[in-house]
């Protein structure tokens, strides 16, 4: 955690230094506001319009988690049994694969057509795209589980059960993290995406209403702010995986 702490100051310059650098070339070349506006007055929109961008994050916040709560338990769920069963998972893992090759945007309208313009199609949307990097990250975890142990855990007379939860779960956790952490930066932008599709509230509402009212500082504070919660749900990831995954800590100390 110390290194971390030592080292996170260098991109939090480079930060304020491109925030720096495009305020004075805006200043510097007069550029419009509705064509590129300066850091300091997506500031101000940003204050200005919280009261009614609240609305709207709070909307997406929410899209998210629920996608993401029900995208990852399906993939967590889909790894254990396809590793549990072997046979299955020569059948499956093909298809998993397969569908990835069909891009969310071309499913999305197919997807309103199915089920309506509610919250269950948006919903879907964000459950497919953090399911895959989850299930597979979880497959590969177990996988990579040390052969000894689980020799050791056969000659002790373990059973199949027991030695997934007492060997390969734990050491699987890593690599199921991964994808969580994965899952969790694509899941906002599923959540925006599948907001373009019919949504009433939202920042993907709110980022089009802007973009057609050639509102460019009201788009940029939507993009941040898309950008902010995505850390945002990426750190409490990252702070949830230090505290399962305690003896993966040598990197901290």
């Amino acid at each position: 955690m110390r290194t971390w702490i030592s080292k996170g100051w260098r991109p939090f310059l480079v930060l304020i230094l491109l925030f720096i650098i495009w305020e004075v070339a805006i200043n510097l070349f007069e550029v419009p506001a509705w064509l590129m506006p300066s850091p300091s007055e997506i500031w101000e929109e940003g204050i200005a319009s919280w009261s009614e961008f609240k609305g709207h994050f709070s909307s997406t916040a929410f899209l998210t988690i629920t996608g993401f709560a029900i995208g990852c338990s399906i993939g967590i769920g889909t790894a254990v049994v396809l590793h549990l069963l072997p046979k299955v998972r020569e059948a499956v893992y093909p298809l998993m694969i397969l569908s990835q090759n069909i891009p969310i945007i071309v499913l999305a309208p197919l997807l309103v057509i199915w089920f309506g313009f509610g919250l269950l199609p948006k919903i879907i949307v964000i459950t497919l795209i953090c399911f895959f990097p989850v299930a597979v990250s979880a497959m590969d975890g177990f996988r990579q589980t040390n052969g000894e142990y689980i020799l050791y855990m056969k000659m002790s007379g373990a059973t199949k059960g027991q030695i997934f939860r007492k060997v390969e779960w734990p050491h699987a956790l890593p690599s199921i993290f991964s994808g969580l952490k994965i899952s969790a930066t694509y899941s906002v932008m599923g959540a925006v995406i599948s907001e373009w599709l019919g949504a009433q509230k939202g920042i993907g509402v709110y980022m089009t209403l802007a973009s057609s009212s050639f509102r460019t500082d009201r788009v940029f504070v939507a993009i941040f702010m898309i950008m902010l919660l995505s850390l945002l749900f990426f750190g409490l990831i990252v702070l949830l995986e230090k505290i399962m995954v305690k003896w993966n800590r040598k990197e901290d100390t």
